[in-house]
């Protein structure tokens, strides 16, 4: 397996879900994950880098296993006609181009990383939410490339785009909603300035992700988060939108 067909999969990608094409994808994403997760860290701190590199891969892995069962379900009662073992390959492979390219924007965020006010310097709070909104939107961009990437699997295999689109989105609320409560339980990943270096939290289970980005942004644009984030849930929206409808094709129709 490369990196190529990951990016690229032919329409029989997902009828051939083996141990090693499996693991390969995996190992794919995990890398850029953790490259990339090592850049949100080195902020903080190099070493808050290194907890991070450890906590991306780790936060996709503990997604993907609390959902797996439900993932594979959602693909047979919607009409996917996938398996199990086919919902994972065609998930992870989503996730995989998410990581590949995240990875590849690492040189960029490094650099952003090591040219940001220091976290015991004056500006620190206001650098903190930028750089927080900063990555949780090239992300989002990750996430949204990699959910079109996923919609082409899945209308490759469907019978219907109907029964494609409705397992994306089952999917992707699933799994976006467990994603982030996960990374609030696995913070912190920017570390915040005036908190000590450390793998977890003491108080995990404490607020959520949700508050935090909302104040994030409140703070970020003068207390007019709300017509910020419904401008920015539109450009995530749009393009996963138009794939969809690019997607309904008559090849696919019943």
């Amino acid at each position: 397996m490369n990196l190529r067909q990951v990016i690229q999969p032919d329409d029989g990608w997902l009828d051939a879900p083996t141990p090693g094409r499996v693991a390969g994808v995996a190992l794919a994403a995990a890398a850029g994950m953790a490259l990339y997760g090592f850049t949100v860290g080195f902020w903080r701190d190099p070493l808050m880098g290194v907890f991070v590199a450890v906590k991306m891969p780790l936060l996709v892995a503990l997604t993907l296993l609390c959902n797996g069962l439900l993932n594979g379900l959602l693909g047979i009662l919607l009409g996917t006609g996938l398996g199990f073992r086919q919902s994972l390959l065609a998930l992870l492979t989503a996730f995989a181009l998410a990581g590949i390219l995240l990875g590849s924007l690492a040189p960029v965020t490094f650099l952003l990383a090591w040219n940001a006010p220091p976290p015991d310097s004056a500006g620190a709070a206001m650098a903190h939410s930028a750089y927080l909104l900063t990555h949780t939107f090239l992300i989002g961009f990750a996430g949204v490339a990699a959910n079109i990437h996923l919609h082409r699997l899945l209308a490759a295999k469907s019978p219907t785009p109907a029964a494609a689109t409705a397992t994306l989105l089952a999917w992707l609320g699933g799994n976006g909603f467990l994603g982030a409560q996960f990374s609030w339980i696995l913070r912190p990943f920017f570390g915040t300035p005036k908190l000590e270096v450390q793998f977890l939290r003491p108080d995990p289970l404490d607020g959520n992700f949700y508050q935090t980005v909302w104040h994030a942004l409140n703070r970020t644009t003068g207390g007019f988060a709300l017509p910020a984030l419904l401008v920015i849930l539109l450009l995530f929206a749009i393009p996963i939108l138009r794939a969809i409808r690019a997607h309904h094709t008559p090849n696919h129709q019943p």
